[in-house]
């Protein structure tokens, strides 16, 4: 199973846009995220089949995201004290 970022965007005149960084021109559209959502993993499909019959490698993303903590004592001491 392959596993791609995508940056989803709302459009001020309603619905999203989602787009796969690694995947240049990879773009969909929805009327909702949950949509958007969905919709991409068709366009991702397509692009990378269209990659395989061309003979082009797939590109591949090697990354992880991670939340750290900045600052918590000093974020917790202000959040508690309100």
């Amino acid at each position: 199973m392959l596993s791609y970022s995508v940056e989803l965007k709302p459009q001020k005149e309603g619905g999203y846009t989602v787009t796969v960084p690694v995947l240049p021109g990879c773009i969909s559209e929805g009327d909702t995220m949950e949509e958007a959502l969905e919709n991409i993993k068709d366009a991702v499909e397509g692009y990378i089949s269209i990659m395989v019959k061309k003979g082009k490698k797939v590109p591949l993303e090697f990354s992880e995201f991670r939340q750290v903590e900045i600052f918590a004592d000093r974020v917790k001491t202000r959040c508690t004290s309100v």
